[in-house]
């Protein structure tokens, strides 16, 4: 659940950026960021449009049905539908330091964000990793359960929260950054970060649920992708290739491996099939911290740094799309979804390095460790 880098608006600039519009702002627009006040400016004639949108200026024609951001183009079929309120985790119940920050500032995280230093576990916190990861996983299969045609992905994360609160575990997404639910659910051309709604889950859909719990101090983190009634075999075979993209990339984890090399293995066999790898999303890092060193890009040709060392704990996730490779955000600045409006699937483990190979801490203890998709075939 990585932090995207934001670009700036204005066509043709594409340089990172850290201003947004202060009409936006006070309109509740989201999105609008800038990479510096001239750009700002040269943009203004365009860009001011939007705010007369927001306002309902110039549109003779009422629209009931829920449209929150009727300036927004959307790059394929899905639509944003309302959202319940933020779910409560009791107080007893351990919390990350973001919990109840008022802008969900992790700030452990970012006391050392920058740094490469990979941390090694100790006995003891790979025993913390392993009870997170062994509960992660049983959070994920009751949603798994539900995942079905009719059902809203707010009643996932409904089942989800739940779940975490009965093996006392507090859901990591929960105000990370302001993220308003308890787990990510990606529908259909979304590549991450999807935000529960309520809208009803329909025949041939698929959707990611990504999971992660916070136990006595550690983060256990994993999704899958998920078969929603009858699927046609062109979207059948992206999630298998991407569950195989996993797989390639966990075969090769073993002590003095590069980092880098992960992102070779799932490439080449993503584009054997014929799809992409999403670049803008990584695996990283987690023990303590939701997000850290190191960072596991999915990509042929990255700059990954580190080697592997037993005592290492990260994640591998490959988002793998049937056509571009690009992304953008929608206006809530979570939902990512592809460029194009193609569809996009993805599989996460947590791993740890041991002295041949790695263990993974969040594989599913039945049928022999297969995803719940492999089920429906």
């Amino acid at each position: 659940m990585e932090m995207p880098e934001r670009k700036c608006e204005t066509a043709g600039c594409g340089k990172l950026a850290n201003l947004q519009c202060p009409t936006c702002i006070k309109l509740g627009i989201s999105g609008s960021y800038f990479c510096s006040q001239e750009c700002f400016k040269s943009n203004w004639k365009i860009h001011k449009v939007i705010h007369a949108l927001a306002k309902g200026e110039g549109n003779e024609k009422k629209d009931d049905s829920y449209c929150p951001w009727p300036y927004y183009n959307y790059t394929g079929k899905l639509r944003p539908f309302p959202q319940t309120q933020k779910r409560i985790v009791p107080l007893e119940i351990g919390r990350p330091d973001y919990a109840d920050h008022p802008q969900g500032f992790p700030l452990s995280e970012q006391a050392v964000k920058g740094s490469a230093h990979i941390k090694v576990l100790d006995d003891e916190e790979i025993e913390g990793m392993r009870v997170a990861c062994k509960l992660g996983r049983e959070v994920l299969d009751e949603a798994a359960r539900v995942c079905d045609v009719g059902i809203t992905t707010d009643e996932i994360d409904r089942v989800v929260h739940e779940a975490c609160i009965e093996r006392e575990c507090y859901p990591s997404p929960l105000n990370y950054y302001e993220f308003p639910a308890s787990c990510c659910t990606s529908v259909n051309e979304v590549i991450c970060h999807g935000i529960p709604d309520t809208r009803p889950l329909e025949d041939g859909d698929i959707c990611n649920v990504d999971i992660t719990v916070y136990h006595r101090g550690f983060h256990g983190d994993l999704n899958e992708t998920f078969l929603v009634g009858n699927i046609n075999n062109k979207v059948k075979d992206l999630v298998k290739v991407t569950y195989e993209c996993l797989q390639k990339g966990i075969e090769i984890v073993r002590p003095g491996e590069k980092y880098r090399e992960i992102g070779n293995v799932i490439q080449k066999h993503a584009q054997t099939h014929g799809y992409s790898v999403v670049k803008s999303y990584c695996g990283h890092g987690i023990h303590r911290l939701f997000h850290t060193a190191p960072n596991v890009p999915h990509y042929a040709k990255n700059r990954a740094i580190g080697v592997m060392k037993p005592g290492h704990c990260f994640t591998i996730e490959p988002m793998i799309s049937i056509g571009s490779w690009k992304d953008e955000m929608w206006p809530d600045k979570w939902t990512a979804v592809t460029k194009d409006g193609q569809w996009s699937a993805q599989f996460e483990q947590t791993l740890l390095v041991n002295e041949t190979g790695c263990e993974i801490l969040t594989r599913r203890r039945e049928k022999n460790g297969q995803p719940h998709f492999m089920d429906k075939l």
